[in-house]
């Protein structure tokens, strides 16, 4: 029984993995890319819309994907090691509780696994288990009295994965404008090829959301579509009013 219950609390207390270690960094590589893709297309947009030259819309469009790219990486960093240093700091806090208080913080065991449902022999067992091994009782008590979870992955890789992602699938608008520039012959409709290059890149980024999300696949898709629709509307028509008015 012991035995059991011992294994039955590492499963429940160890950190959540439940992507394999090759999908760890998708929920980044699906957000950054959304956010490229949608601003990086509303700046091409918006050129469109206030009929500025090709050339023109590459140096606005490159000049958007490093400073929001990299802001964005930065964001995403700084907010991921702050979470983990104020885990580390109440981590420490449950490690001394553990330490120096060891019959206050039994008792806390034995009062959440009674609100559980757990009572007499079972009750005392399991609270029997935790606190034996010290480093699954600090787990639980960070879980279950703070209600906090170590995360697993590196702040600095998911701020690379972020920017990498941003530059990576923000860039798919700028494709054609691109090939445009470098080619002999100039090409036809660009801002239409570059709704269908954007379009295909937000179908793409809205099936990964889905496998992070666990939602209805063409839910996600739709939502990343109609979010890209709208931010390329308004900045549209926001460089076209702006180009009739100067």
């Amino acid at each position: 029984m012991k035995n059991e219950l011992n294994h039955s609390l590492d499963e429940d207390y160890r950190d959540p993995g439940w992507l394999s270690r090759n999908q760890k960094y998708l929920a980044e590589f699906v957000y950054g890319g959304i956010d490229g893709s949608v601003t990086t297309f509303a700046v091409v947009a918006g050129s469109a819309g206030a009929d500025l030259a090709p050339a023109i819309i590459i140096i606005l469009g490159f000049a958007n994907l490093i400073a929001d790219g990299f802001s964005m990486s930065v964001g995403s960093y700084l907010s991921n090691k702050s979470e983990l240093e104020n885990f580390r700091k109440h981590e420490r806090r449950e490690h001394w509780e553990v330490e120096n208080m060891p019959e206050q913080e039994t008792e806390e065991v034995r009062n959440i696994f009674r609100e559980k449902g757990f009572e007499g022999p079972l009750l005392e067992k399991v609270v029997t288990v935790i606190t034996n091994d010290k480093e699954r009782w600090v787990d639980v008590m960070m879980k279950e009295e703070l209600a906090m979870m170590k995360r697993s992955k590196s702040p600095l890789a998911m701020g690379i994965v972020t920017f990498i992602s941003f530059i990576i699938v923000g860039l798919v608008p700028l494709l054609i404008y691109i090939l445009d520039y470098v080619t002999s012959a100039p090409l036809n409709h660009l801002f239409t090829s570059s709704i269908i290059l954007t379009s295909l890149s937000f179908v793409g980024i809205g099936f990964l959301k889905s496998i992070v999300t666990q939602t209805s696949k063409l839910k996600s898709i739709g939502e990343t579509l109609l979010l890209g629709t709208i931010a390329a509307v308004l900045a549209y028509y926001t460089g076209h009013f702006l180009e009739k008015l100067f």
